[in-house]
C-alpha cells in the first residue's frame, strides 16, 4: 500500500491525519511498543510453540452488537424527544400528545431509522459470515510467516511477519450526546504479487488497548507463548462476552456506585444497547461451525526442527534494542519516533575517487 506523504510503503513510527482519522503505524518493522501485552478481545483462539489464531471472539462480537444495538436505541430515542419537544412548541387543538405521537409516527423518521437499521445489519452480517467462511489469520513463529484465507478454493496468503503492516486509529465519532473518541487496531496483510493489502479491523474502547492487542501478538512471535500472560479468567462461562460475564460486571458495578448512578449509568445504557441479547447471539454465533484451514496451511503449521526455524533480520534486532534503550530512558513511543524522525538523514558520498 503505497502512500502519497512518504511515497512508499508504511512503517513503524509513521504518522497520518485523513479526513479526521489520526492513523499512526507500529509495523512492518514490528517493534516494541513499550505496552503490556494483553489481549483484551480474547483474540488468541489457539495458541501454542508454534503458532497463533488470532480471530474476533465472543467479547468483540458481543461489542460489535452492543454497539449495533445502541445506536439504532439511540437514534429512536433522539427522534423521540426532538417530537416532543415539536409538538410541544407547536400544540394545538389535538394537544400536546396528539401531536407528539403524529410527528413521531411520521414516515421520513422511521424510514430514516429503517436504513440505519438495515445499514448495521449488513455489518454485522457481514462480520458474522467472517467469522464463520474464513479461518482465523494464523501467526507461524517457527516460520515467522502469517497466513490468511481468503476464499474456499483460492491460494492462501502467506506474509512475512515482518512485512505485515499494523497501526492504530484515533477518530471522533459525533451523536446526538456528545462528541465521542472511537479508536481501533488495523492489520495489513500485503500480496508481494499483486499489491493487495487485506485488512483486519478491531474496534477496541481505548488506544492503549488497541496498542496492548498488537504488542500480545509481537510479544507472541518473537519471544514465545510465555511472554503473553493467560487470561484472568479461564473459566469459559465468565470470559468477556458472556452472560455470566456480563452479569458480574453488573453486580461489581451496583457495589461500586450509588443508586442513581447504577441506575442512569449502567442499567439504563445497557438496557438500550440490548441488555443481554448481544451475549446469546455472540455465544450462539461462537457455536456455529467454523471453516476448516485448507491441507496447504495444516502441513504449514506442523512444528519444524529448531535448525529449521527463521531467525529475525539484523535490522529489526538493531531498531528493537534501539527503541527498548530509548523507553528504558524514560522515552515514549511517540518521542522516540518523534526525535528520529527529525534526526538529519547521513549521506555518504559513494562517487568514486578519480
Amino acid at each position: 500500500m503505497s502512500d502519497s506523504k512518504y511515497n512508499r510503503l508504511p512503517h513503524a513510527g509513521d504518522f497520518e491525519s485523513k479526513q479526521g482519522v489520526e492513523v499512526f503505524y507500529l509495523a512492518p518493522k514490528p517493534l516494541p511498543t513499550g505496552a503490556t501485552a494483553f489481549s483484551g478481545l480474547r483474540m488468541h483462539r489457539e495458541r501454542n510453540e508454534v503458532f497463533l489464531d488470532f480471530a474476533l471472539g465472543k467479547a468483540g462480537l458481543e461489542f460489535a452488537v452492543r454497539i449495533a444495538v445502541g445506536s439504532n436505541m439511540g437514534l429512536v430515542i433522539f427522534f423521540f424527544l426532538v417530537s416532543g419537544v415539536a409538538a410541544w412548541a407547536r400544540r394545538d387543538k389535538e394537544g400536546f400528545f396528539g401531536g407528539w405521537v403524529d410527528f413521531f409516527a411520521t414516515w421520513p423518521i422511521w424510514a430514516l431509522i429503517g436504513c440505519l437499521i438495515l445499514i448495521n445489519a449488513y455489518y454485522l452480517y457481514q462480520s458474522i459470515r467472517q467469522i464463520i467462511s474464513h479461518p482465523p489469520i494464523r501467526f507461524n513463529r517457527q516460520r515467522r510467516e502469517v497466513a490468511y484465507v481468503r476464499k474456499k478454493g483460492e491460494r492462501p496468503l502467506i506474509v512475512p511477519w515482518e512485512e505485515v503492516i499494523a497501526c492504530v486509529t484515533v477518530s471522533t465519532v459525533v451523536t446526538q450526546y456528545a462528541v465521542m473518541p472511537s479508536s481501533s487496531l488495523m492489520i495489513g496483510l500485503r500480496d508481494s504479487a499483486s499489491g493487495e493489502v487485506v485488512w483486519l479491523t478491531i474496534p477496541v474502547g481505548h488506544l492503549s488497548l488497541a496498542v496492548s492487542e498488537w504488542e500480545a501478538l509481537r510479544a507472541y512471535m518473537e519471544e514465545g507463548p510465555e511472554a503473553v500472560p493467560m487470561p484472568l479468567l479461564m473459566d469459559e462461562e465468565f470470559q468477556e462476552g458472556t452472560v455470566a460475564y456480563f452479569q458480574m460486571c453488573r453486580g461489581v458495578y451496583r457495589e461500586m456506585h450509588s443508586w442513581p448512578v447504577y441506575a442512569f449509568g449502567f442499567l439504563t445504557i445497557q438496557f438500550c444497547s440490548g441488555w443481554t441479547l448481544p451475549c446469546y447471539f455472540a455465544q450462539w454465533v461462537n457455536r456455529r461451525p467454523k471453516a476448516a484451514f485448507p491441507t496447504s496451511i495444516r502441513e504449514w503449521s506442523k512444528p519444524l526442527p529448531a535448525e529449521q526455524h527463521a531467525k529475525p533480520s539484523a535490522e529489526l534486532l538493531q531498531q528493537s534494542a534501539e527503541l527498548r534503550y530509548a523507553l528504558s530512558q524514560g522515552q515514549s513511543l511517540l518521542d522516540y519516533y518523534q526525535v528520529k524522525f527529525s534526526e538529519p538523514e547521513v549521506t555518504t558520498d559513494t562517487e568514486p575517487a578519480q
